[in-house]
């Protein structure tokens, strides 16, 4: 069962790599270099790594029963979803496993950190300190804490606590590794306790980066209010293209509109940046199927707006005619998909979706945003009703 186990742990993170490497096929001619060079270790682990394994495996025949496999995606889907951020790693600080937080604080994904040292995304003074206390934990001497800090955010301290842990089926221990703001510093600049039943009152500055995010979300309200007063009357289609461009020029790179109808999906909007290659991409975009964009498909379907801070799957929004990555050619880190969707009376019926894009070095989308992305698409519903 452990070879089992391994071997489709293996298999899965090589697939999540091929995936990637596939996706990536709409890059510049003179960044695909890099791919080839993937390519060619990844057939070479095929070779040399999985085909033997799976050639031992067949022949011992299956290697677990069906409960044991449901409680194992069960474990697994709980460790995904846990809210700090958790790593499981080898005596070597090898990656066996991370969950999303982890990817979202370390900025590196999964399928990429797999069979790769943890210790190498930290700075190099911090390096063998990890690789020494994870050692220590996986030969049995008992939990470890330590300082770190990341490569890409060297300014921030990290309190990485190590404990041992024997995952099932497996012959060697691993180590399970929980990441978390070190506070000790805010601590001691607290100041020193006042005397006995006195309070320290301290003194706060006005917190410019809120009240910069209020007067966007104002200007975002006003002027979604104002494009939905203006769109045409009788014109569903008008309502919703124009929450798509308020949306795209208020803290989104992209904006595409899909409309929900009898047949099924149809897109009617696609407003992106400036500049003749994004206006080559947005009429890719706009020449998609939208059924062939599983996000909007389940947007639409469930009805429940779905955010994504560096997709995993870079195929989740389709690809264009060429079968390139729609993500890929627009550089997206994070996606968010709202319905657009009727409230209270109208019972819940989805009557379109507004997908958003940012890309390149824009800061992600927060829970925030998403929030207010949701209040607006509800004016856009209410306008669309009304013009139905």
């Amino acid at each position: 069962m452990a070879q089992s186990d391994e071997f489709g742990d293996d298999l899965e993170d090589f697939v999540r790599r091929v995936g990637e490497l596939r996706a990536a096929r709409g890059l510049p001619p003179d960044e695909q270099q890099n791919l080839l060079d993937a390519a060619l270790f990844e057939l070479q682990h095929v070779s040399e790594t999985l085909w033997p394994k799976y050639e031992r495996l067949a022949a011992q025949g299956p290697a677990r029963a069906s409960a044991d496999r449901t409680e194992l995606q069960l474990l697994r889907a709980l460790f995904q979803r846990l809210p700090l951020p958790v790593a499981l790693i080898g005596g070597d600080t090898v990656v066996r496993r991370m969950n999303l937080a982890a990817t979202d604080l370390t900025g590196v994904r999964a399928g990429f950190a797999a069979g790769r040292p943890l210790s190498g995304l930290l700075r190099p003074g911090d390096r063998g300190a990890l690789r020494t206390q994870a050692a220590a934990v996986a030969r049995g001497e008992g939990p470890r804490s330590l300082r770190i800090h990341l490569q890409q955010r060297p300014e921030e301290t990290l309190r990485a606590t190590l404990t041992a842990l024997r995952p099932p089926n497996e012959p060697h221990p691993a180590v399970l590794m929980v990441l978390q703001s070190d506070r000790a510093d805010d601590r001691r600049e607290s100041g020193p306790a006042g005397p006995p039943g006195t309070r320290l009152r301290r003194a706060t500055a006005p917190d410019l980066a809120e009240a910069a995010a209020h007067a966007a979300q104002m200007d975002l309200l006003d002027g979604m209010t104002t494009a939905l007063l203006r769109a045409p009357a009788g014109e569903p289609e008008a309502a919703l293209g124009a929450g798509a461009t308020v949306l795209a020029a208020h803290g989104a790179d992209w904006a595409v509109a899909d409309l929900v109808t009898g047949a099924g999906l149809r897109r009617i909007a696609v407003q992106g940046p400036a500049g003749d290659e994004a206006a080559a991409l947005a009429a890719r975009i706009a020449a998609q199927d939208p059924a062939g964009c599983p996000i909007v498909v389940d947007c639409a379907g469930e009805g429940s707006s779905l955010l994504q801070v560096r997709p995993e799957d870079l195929d989740c929004f389709g690809r264009d005619a060429d079968g390139d990555s729609v993500l890929v050619q627009a550089d997206v880190t994070s996606l968010l998909c709202v319905p657009v969707q009727e409230r209270g009376e109208g019972g819940g019926r989805v009557l379109g979706v507004l997908s958003l894009f940012r890309s390149g070095g824009t800061p992600a989308f927060s829970m925030a945003h998403a929030r207010t992305v949701d209040v607006v698409s509800r004016h856009v519903a209410l306008a669309m009703r009304r013009a139905a």
